[in-house]
């Protein structure tokens, strides 16, 4: 022992305290607190969250007032969690849960309504027929003949259940992940718009919940992770843009559980005496007070067979009809001709300002009041037009699409009237501005005028509009040009264009920018094209018929004459590149 040097010895003597301090903090990285990567993002500014009404809550899931993280991809992100505000007034109920939506796939939802089960609380679901479906039954074969729309569903489902990503469903996987496996093993009682005995009515296209007969929660989202997260196969997804209003108010809560019994009848598995669509009773618009807001309340669908002035639309006409300075306009589809006749008349005879951004995907079909805002013609066969369908002689200058990421949709169905004023108001709910939800669908629609509230909404449209696209896509008006050289003289039709199946269009992604522009094939003789108008010498009435030329661009360039090029155009207010390429074949100077 004499012969080790001292230095060695003491390193003897600490050596088994270092190795049982390593050990400690090896357990202790491994199952102590620590910092996650994504706990060390930097976080997202915010705005000031504006003041909320005691009794009328507005959440939107693309608010810049909020972030969190989505709790299916991890993504930190800008909005409120709407799934969050759901599951919390479902785990609030003490009484009773009704809940009517058009589509549900988030387990964290159908968890809850479970739980609540399991304490006592009588839960009833009600839903659409056609997004009901044992995706995990499938075979290989059987997904693979699947339609577009159909094969994204698929998809969806498969991010949400198949934990492991092994490319199958394990018992496990689908007793947690899959709602409807996880309502079944919870006694959940559900039923879908088939149980009146037929093949379903329309779409059941609300999207309510009615808690302990108090409380509802309702507006324009689906419980869907597309509708309120984002899609699981593109990153930049941040959900289709929506709403939900919570409202503190028996009356109004009464009002949704009546129209909740007529689509319940004696629940699943009893007599075919669920009453949906067209079947149910008439019901007129309701009022209820909610402390100083008043909300007015109207359920379609309504029958061909009344007024229209009885009808979910009908009443949206004449809400905006009491217009005097402003119609903002978020809409996912716009194709009423009531509504539209409304709004032009409201430009033509009080200089309303309508400004509008919708969907995409529908702001450039041939059916939406779109392009009637716009100023455009589109005849069909033989040169026909639907008279119902004029362009504006003025047309809207800030009327367009929103940017939003490439798979999301502009799902809002709301209208604002007047903001800032006392008689500011807001149009919502589950109802689209649309002939089928109308007439055919089972929806729901409020208007509410209380300024706290449309103050949400106002915040939420500066958005959408602050970086919008404005104006028709390059391939629409190309198509308009050309249809006004093939069909100078357009003659009206006989009958009004159908509207298209909504779920056959909302399936479609629509890439209108980088769309080649089409062939037409009219069935008459194509005829000359429309001779060039003298710049310097037109009138105010000739400048108009020209591509995006209304009456103030008009005069505009009746004052800057004369002009020496087309490029020389470019002096007056209104018109930039986009609009010269336009004019090149329609001019002379």
């Amino acid at each position: 022992m004499h012969g080790i040097p001292r230095w060695v010895r003491q390193i003897r003597r600490w050596l088994p305290w270092v190795a049982l301090l390593f050990v400690l903090v090896v357990i202790g990285y491994w199952v102590g607190p620590r910092l996650r990567p994504h706990q060390q993002e930097p976080p997202l500014p915010t705005l000031a969250p504006l003041p909320q009404h005691p009794r009328l809550r507005v959440e939107f899931n693309h608010s810049r007032e909020s972030t969190y993280r989505d709790p299916y991809r991890g993504i930190y992100r800008y909005g409120y969690n709407l799934e969050d505000l759901i599951v919390s007034q479902i785990r609030s109920a003490q009484h009773s849960i009704d809940i009517a939506v058009q589509e549900l796939n988030l387990p964290l939802i159908a968890q809850a309504l479970v739980e609540r089960r399991q304490a006592g609380i009588p839960v009833r679901f009600i839903t659409e027929n056609s997004y009901v479906r044992a995706w995990h039954q499938l075979t290989p074969e059987q997904v693979q003949a699947l339609d577009e729309r159909s094969r994204s569903k698929f998809e969806e489902y498969r991010n949400l259940v198949d934990l492991n990503r092994d490319g199958r469903f394990s018992p496990e996987e689908i007793a947690t992940r899959d709602v409807y496996a996880v309502l079944e093993r919870g006694n959940v009682p559900w039923l879908d718009d088939t149980a009146d005995g037929s093949k379903g009515s329309g779409l059941m296209h609300h999207k309510f919940v009615v808690i302990d007969g108090q409380k509802v929660l309702t507006g324009s989202a689906n419980f869907t992770l597309s509708d309120i997260h984002g899609d699981f196969d593109s990153p930049g997804s941040v959900g289709n843009a929506n709403h939900l209003l919570l409202l503190d108010s028996p009356e109004l809560a009464r009002l949704y559980s009546d129209e909740f019994d007529l689509m319940w009848g004696d629940g699943p598995g009893g007599l075919p005496d669920s009453v949906f669509g067209v079947q149910k009773p008439k019901r007129p618009l309701e009022t209820v007070y909610i402390a100083d807001a008043i909300v007015g309340v109207h359920f379609s669908p309504t029958s061909r067979s009344l007024p229209y002035e009885a009808t979910s639309n009908g009443i949206i006409a004449a809400a905006l009809a009491q217009a005097q300075q402003r119609v903002d306009l978020a809409l996912f589809v716009f194709t009423d001709q009531g509504i539209a006749n409304q709004m032009k008349q409201l430009r033509r005879e009080r200089n309303v300002e309508i400004r509008g951004v919708f969907d995409p995907g529908f702001a450039f079909r041939d059916y939406s009041r779109t392009l009637e805002m716009w100023g455009l013609l589109l005849p069909g066969e033989n040169c026909t037009v639907d008279p119902a369908r004029l362009p504006w002689t003025l047309p809207a200058q800030s009327v367009g699409v929103p940017n939003l990421a490439r798979t999301d949709k502009l799902h809002h169905k709301f209208g604002i009237i007047d903001p800032g004023t006392a008689n500011a108001t807001v149009i919502t709910g589950s109802h689209n501005w649309s002939v089928s939800a109308n007439y055919t669908n089972d929806e729901n629609l409020l208007i509410i005028r209380n300024g706290l509230v449309v103050d949400h909404f106002v915040r939420e449209f500066e958005r959408l509009i602050a970086d919008a696209r404005f104006g028709p896509s390059r391939r629409l008006q190309q198509r308009a040009e050309e249809a006004a050289r093939l069909c100078p003289n357009p003659v009206p039709a006989t009958a009004s264009l159908p509207e298209p199946d909504l779920e056959t269009v909302e399936a479609e992604i629509i890439e209108e920018i980088q769309e080649s522009p089409p062939v037409l094939t009219p069935t008459t003789t194509p005829t000359q094209p429309a001779p060039r108008i003298n710049v310097n010498t037109a009138t105010a009435a000739e400048l108009e018929q020209l591509p995006g030329i209304g009456p103030t661009v008009a005069q505009r360039i009746i004052e800057a004459r004369p002009f020496t090029s087309l490029e020389d155009l470019q002096r007056v207010k209104g018109i930039g590149p986009t609009r010269i390429e336009q004019l090149r074949d329609r001019v002379t100077w």
